[in-house]
């Protein structure tokens, strides 16, 4: 008899890790994705994604590549869009995935089968599929997340997931709402092109340059000594307010209202150049929105054109009854569902380094775990106890922001470990 297919929701680099590690252990499996090609939210073409003509990877191409395939030797150590693209795509062709991939075909519902042999799928096409298990691959940043403020402006309002191009600040005045690495891209491209530039932020940051002494700065990092992280912390604090930064206060920016790395990393200093020679000025919260101006926190008042929220993205999975609705998912290891043994989700968490690694190891523990089910259910068995019960810290201990985007924020080579250590546990050779 032909064994089970699993579903993998999203040819992304999640979706695609998933189904190397699958097809690796002999396992069939089907890739669904709504747009029209390989490649996820690197396709800047298709309607669901939040990719920009400026944008580049925020991580370096040394570190940035799945395990088996690295990035190609030619390309910068920050590729752009288009470069991340043709590699995923390149990923893809390696593995011999494209042709199994079943692009323009999105899901409408999944639904636990009633005798529990696994998931009943629907497409909006109608068509039904039985998965034994699912994957869900879809990425984070397709649902944004627009914060409510008081007053009403009559003037022009985009999320930053719908920006693509620096043209359409051209004769404005525009307001970016949010520090993200995102939100200060953007903000950089509106101080080269629009007539005025605010940035809105409601806490003080961290700018982190892309080098540091001439290397990449996630390079720097990782070839330095292994220190414990209130350590790291101190020196990394000292090294950024002391000598590769210094105090962002002299750029009228808010001190940061939290160690550094206590949140996400802003690889971006740009901004820094564009607020010292006046092309973009800082702006506290926005309190009110009056017509054609914002009030913020302070009492100014600044008339715009344009206002762009980059304000982050909800998690959400329309098609997925078994999420709930919830501020967010109980998982374990952010990546099996507690309850749900055949659900996983990928590439749901945010880390402080590069994601391909961590989500390949992610799929590693995947296809160890459903090929268990079959060859080895003792193991899976005493899995399934730590699945339900366990909840390891995946931070390494550091208080990280109490902010939605760090929700699922995990500390990499904590999380590396963690994925790896649940690999261990699915060997076969642990069976008594």
């Amino acid at each position: 008899m032909s064994r089970p297919v699993v579903g993998i929701i999203g040819a992304g680099p999640a979706g695609l890790a998933a189904a190397v590690a699958l097809k690796a252990k002999g396992l069939p499996f089907e890739i669904v994705d709504a747009g029209d090609r390989v490649g996820g939210i690197w396709d800047i073409n298709r309607a669901e994604t939040p990719m920009y003509d400026a944008a580049h990877f925020i991580s370096s191409r040394t570190l940035s590549g799945f395990r088996d395939f690295p990035m190609p030797r030619d390309y910068p150590d920050y590729p752009r869009h288009d470069q991340v693209l043709r590699y995923i795509q390149s990923y893809a062709d390696h593995h011999e995935l494209t042709p199994h991939v079943r692009v323009r075909t999105r899901v409408e519902t999944a639904d636990v089968c009633a005798d529990g042999t696994g998931w009943d799928v629907r497409f909006t096409s109608g068509e039904r599929r039985h998965w034994s298990a699912l994957v869900v691959a879809t990425g984070t940043t397709w649902e944004p997340n627009r914060p409510h403020v008081a007053g009403q402006f009559d003037g022009e309002q985009i999320h930053s997931f719908a920006f693509r191009s620096a043209d359409i600040f051209r004769g404005k005045r525009v307001l970016i709402v949010g520090g993200g690495n995102s939100g200060v891209d953007i903000a950089c491209e509106a101080a080269r092109h629009a007539d005025r530039a605010f940035i809105s932020l409601r806490r003080g940051y961290y700018f982190v340059p892309k080098y540091v002494f001439g290397k990449p700065a996630d390079v720097f990092a990782h070839d330095g000594p292994r220190l414990p992280w209130r350590l790291e912390e101190l020196v990394f604090g000292f090294l950024m307010n002391r000598v590769l930064v210094g105090d962002l206060t002299n750029y009228g920016l808010p001190r940061p209202d939290h160690p550094i790395l206590r949140s996400h990393p802003i690889l971006n200093t740009q901004i820094l150049h564009h607020l010292g020679h006046g092309d973009l000025e800082y702006r506290p919260d926005v309190k009110e929105l009056r017509e054609r101006s914002v009030r913020f926190a302070d009492g100014r008042d600044e008339e715009v054109d344009l206002i762009v929220w980059a304000t982050g993205y909800q998690r959400r999975f329309p098609f997925l009854k078994e999420t709930g609705g919830e501020h967010k998912l109980d998982l374990y290891l952010e990546l099996f569902h507690r309850v749900h043994s055949t659900l996983f989700f990928m590439g749901l968490f945010e880390t402080d380094g590069a994601a391909y690694e961590l989500v390949g190891l992610q799929a590693d523990a995947v296809a160890r775990y459903l090929a268990g089910r079959n060859d080895a259910p003792d193991v899976v068995a005493r899995f399934d106890h730590v699945r339900a019960t366990a909840r390891p810290n995946l931070r390494g201990g550091r208080p990280y922001l109490d902010t939605l985007r760090h929700a699922y924020y995990v500390q990499s080579t904590v999380y590396a470990r963690a994925l790896r250590n649940a690999c261990q546990l699915l060997e076969l050779k642990n069976r008594p």
